[in-house]
């Protein structure tokens, strides 16, 4: 099966089948919208294939990209379309490939633009998956911006009562981010040589291994040397994906104005796109910068703990909640990043997974209920679990493993990033369990007003999840507890590729 994957191109085929899916959908009339449903669900659902495959040949026990593909794109500027997956993008391209295809069902009630909906759908895919394979950092960068124009209106057209506010403001957020970042290109373009011809090169493994070699050097930019206005660059585009305090002010409006879709991909995966951009390029093209910055990234990382568990405590409506909930489990990426160690970065890389499928499942959660009762306000209901109880089932499942509890995946990664970060910040590892029983405080104070006590008569009649809504939160159900129970097949996958890179980036700042 290896042999046929590679031949096939595989990596091309999972990153632009949703885009020949969606020019055949916006070939399609207006009126064909069940037709446009089905097609879309087929061009997610071949990826999902592919990649299932991959995973299945992917060879563990070692940190070299598998699946590469390399030819020459622009050739004046030796950009080159250059492919490849290791450990650390394996998993995030297929929670990306089975996170679109569960968001093509769960969006089977959409009637409004039908067509444009699900086209634009597809190319969110085509530009998530593309910034996972790319190795040259030219054609990453056009990724990342794909990914930002369908995002942009999916909010905005299909979105809330401040549909427009949300979706601007995460569109400048993004952008300001994007310029930072094409700065930072052009000069570690400049900076750098390919090996073989001497030219100048996007290359990302290049950059890695010659700044871990101390070669990659350019030009001071506002009296900062080249690797410090670098990785401070990179990093604040990287940041407001994250979202990392400051930056996180997009990330709640989004959420809340999204349609509950895409509040599974934003949080399920595209927030997963700025930690994945910091461990790929960020620490090993700068590391004696990031050597400099730890201090402050941990801190960072403490205050999104805690900060974004206390503010998720104090909401009243349930999707702004969760929104802030995920503020507060992205910090655990920053502190376990932090730490530089190999527990640490694991933890952080098995945080991304974890909280990618037990986040998404929150999010479908909000979206049943908002579609029988119509409003999110978590003190307007109550005694929902003895008339919904498959549906109270699944819901206990995903906010446990949110809040971390033993058995399920988000233990381990919280475990395991404490765990690693503890020698070098016993202070702030300490600080951050108070996060912890924040979290926990939050998701069963939510139950109790949600679930439990006296049922509210303007619901007692609601009909209990059905079949469709089952089928988008059972597989996220499944992973949450196969990951927390056999966390090792998910770290026998990472683990080569991330030791690998902190051996780049600790050997040359330490």
């Amino acid at each position: 099966m290896d042999e046929f994957l590679a031949n096939i191109n595989v990596l091309s085929w999972i990153t632009f089948t949703p885009l020949i899916g969606m020019a055949v959908v916006l070939c399609l009339p207006r009126t064909a919208g069940e037709l446009v449903k089905r097609l879309t669900l087929l061009f997610t659902g071949i990826p999902l294939v592919l990649a299932s495959m991959m995973w299945c040949v992917f060879e563990r026990g070692t940190s070299a990209m598998q699946f590469t593909e390399d030819m020459p794109w622009i050739a004046a500027w030796n950009v080159r379309y250059t492919l490849g997956i290791d450990g650390l993008s394996l998993a995030l391209v297929w929670l990306t490939c089975l996170l679109l295809f569960i968001a093509t069902i769960s969006s089977w009630k959409t009637t409004k633009g039908v067509k444009g909906y699900f086209a634009l759908l597809m190319l969110l895919e085509v530009g998530i998956n593309g910034v996972f394979v790319s190795i040259d950092f030219f054609l990453f960068y056009v990724f990342w911006e794909v990914m930002l124009l369908p995002m942009y209106f999916l909010i905005g057209i299909w979105g809330g009562e401040r549909r427009e506010y949300a979706a601007i403001k995460f569109f400048l957020y993004t952008l300001a981010g994007s310029v930072l970042m094409l700065v930072a290109m052009v000069g570690l373009y400049l900076a750098s040589s390919d090996p073989v011809t001497g030219e100048h090169t996007f290359n990302i493994l290049t950059w890695q291994t010659q700044a871990a070699a101390g070669q990659l050097t350019g030009y001071d930019l506002f009296g900062m040397p080249f690797q410090t206005w670098v990785f401070v660059f990179l990093f604040i585009g990287f940041a407001i994906k994250v979202p990392v305090f400051p930056f996180h002010t997009w990330l709640p409006d989004a959420h809340v104005e999204a349609p509950t879709a895409i509040s599974v991909i934003l949080a399920g995966i595209l927030l997963k796109l700025g930690a994945y951009g910091m461990f790929r390029i960020n620490f090993p093209v700068a590391p004696e910068a990031f050597h400099q910055f730890i201090p402050m990234i941990a801190l960072l990382g403490v205050i999104n703990i805690v900060y974004g568990a206390a503010v998720a405590m104090a909401q009243t409506d349930f999707k702004r909640m969760v929104a802030y909930s995920s503020v507060s489990h992205m910090g655990y990426v920053l502190l376990g990043a932090a730490a530089a160690t190999e527990w640490g970065w694991t933890g952080a890389n098995f945080q991304l997974i974890a909280h990618g499928t037990s986040s998404a499942m929150c999010f479908l959660v909000v979206g049943v209920l908002y579609d029988r009762a119509h409003h999110r306000r978590i003190n307007g209901f109550g005694g929902i679990g003895m008339v919904m109880p498959v549906y109270f089932g699944l819901t206990t499942i995903g906010f446990f493993a949110s809040l971390g509890l033993p058995g399920f995946s988000g233990f381990v990664a919280e475990a395991v990033t404490l765990w690693g970060a503890f020698d070098a910040f016993p202070t702030y590892v300490a600080i951050s369990v108070v996060g912890i029983v924040i979290t926990a405080a939050f998701y069963l104070w939510t139950m109790q007003r949600v679930f439990l006590g006296p049922t509210n008569e303007d619901y007692a009649d609601l009909p209990d999840i059905t079949p469709r809504e089952t089928l988008c939160q059972a597989p996220l159900a499944f992973l949450c507890l196969v990951l927390g129970i056999f966390p090792f097949l998910l770290l026998d996958v990472m683990q080569p590729s991330i030791k690998h890179t902190l051996d780049l980036v600790v050997g040359a700042g330490g």
